[in-house]
């Protein structure tokens, strides 16, 4: 399957593109298992999105999405993306950044799932490209949505040690990649929207079980600031798992990406009104006493694909920054590329 975007190279002709309508139109370049995911979200959105189509070369694709959702499908990329406010790609990464590029140079707002593209030269000329034709671009990193981590946020502090397990039963679908740009990905974001300091230095190593690509990955990723994050990623489980674990300065979070759940330990000098749950410990001779208190805060049931593309939409309405903007899914893949080459040094030896 190929998605073939045609262009000439003329940036002279960009302008201000502004929307004025309370729904956006959109369309959707894929249809395959996640595009169709997109679709029915969009479709839970009525108030926010006017479906307008989709593109999809595959036949098979097409005529599952045309029978599932009852919308029409597009024979022509070009036409598609003429006729919509927001692109929304949902196509295999390969083709990320023609199709992206295509958008951009219709002055259409575009949202890109993650990786944004294949490489790092191309993720930095999208990026010159939005920022000429000033459209927005959101990147698809759906995790900065999922509700457990929305509801870990407010707890996270200078986060000083991360642990993180994105594991994955095997799935021929995706092995396009490897498992760093396919899975560790959604870690990487992650860690980076909340470690604010620089990377000192990456170490890492991977192994190509099934695929000519790592199947499985572990990177360790030393800050500036001293905290250090350890990500382990792979497509060859026994069981899928989504787990994160933040140390901080009295405090450790844990989230459940999958389960959806968030559990929080402090430390806190107040022993008053202790629940059953917490524990008093004593620090020793003239340091007094503390207490470890655990919470567990309740998760809101949201739909976080559902959720970051109404954002996206409000971002173009209020022309503020899309929350995961196309700069952070640089530095994504930025990350996950120097991963990919310390694993690829570690290889020869």
């Amino acid at each position: 399957m190929r998605f073939d975007c045609h262009f000439t190279d003329d940036s002279s002709y960009f302008r201000s593109y502004q929307i004025v309508r309370m729904k956006l139109k959109i369309g959707v370049l894929g249809a395959g298992h996640l595009g169709k995911v997109h679709l029915r979200c969009i479709g839970l959105s009525p108030e926010v999105f006017e479906l307008i189509g989709f593109y999809d070369p595959s036949d098979e694709n097409a005529a599952k999405a045309e029978d599932v959702f009852a919308i029409p499908r597009f024979q022509k990329l070009e036409e598609l993306i003429d006729a919509v406010d927001i692109v929304d790609i949902v196509t295999p990464t390969l083709s990320h950044y023609d199709c992206a590029l295509l958008a951009i140079r219709k002055l259409k707002h575009v949202f890109i799932e993650k990786p944004i593209t294949n490489t790092l030269e191309e993720a930095r000329h999208l990026i010159r490209m939005a920022n000429e034709a000033n459209i927005k671009v959101q990147v698809g990193h759906v995790e900065r949505f999922n509700p457990a981590f929305l509801t870990a946020k407010p707890y996270v502090d200078k986060p000083m040690f991360i642990e993180a397990h994105r594991l994955s039963l095997f799935n021929p679908r995706g092995t396009d990649v490897s498992i760093v740009l396919d899975l560790m990905i959604h870690d990487i974001d992650i860690v980076l929207s909340q470690v604010r300091s620089n990377i000192k230095n990456i170490s890492a190593s991977g192994v190509c079980v099934v695929s000519p690509t790592p199947d499985i990955a572990n990177a360790r990723i030393e800050f500036e600031n001293g905290c250090v994050a350890n990500l382990t990623a792979s497509r060859l489980s026994i069981k899928n798992m989504r787990k994160m674990r933040l140390f901080q300065h009295d405090a450790y979070i844990s989230i459940d990406f999958l389960d959806k759940e968030t559990e929080v330990l402090r430390l806190t000098d107040s022993t008053e009104n202790q629940l059953p749950q917490n524990m008093e410990i004593d620090l020793g001779p003239g340091r007094g006493k503390k207490v470890i208190g655990f919470e567990r805060p309740q998760v809101a049931e949201l739909n976080a694909i559902q959720t970051e593309l109404t954002e996206f939409a409000r971002a173009i309405r209020e022309n503020t920054r899309p929350l995961v903007t196309i700069e952070d899914g640089y530095k994504a893949l930025e990350t996950a590329h120097r991963i990919l080459e310390q694993i690829e040094k570690n290889q020869l030896h």
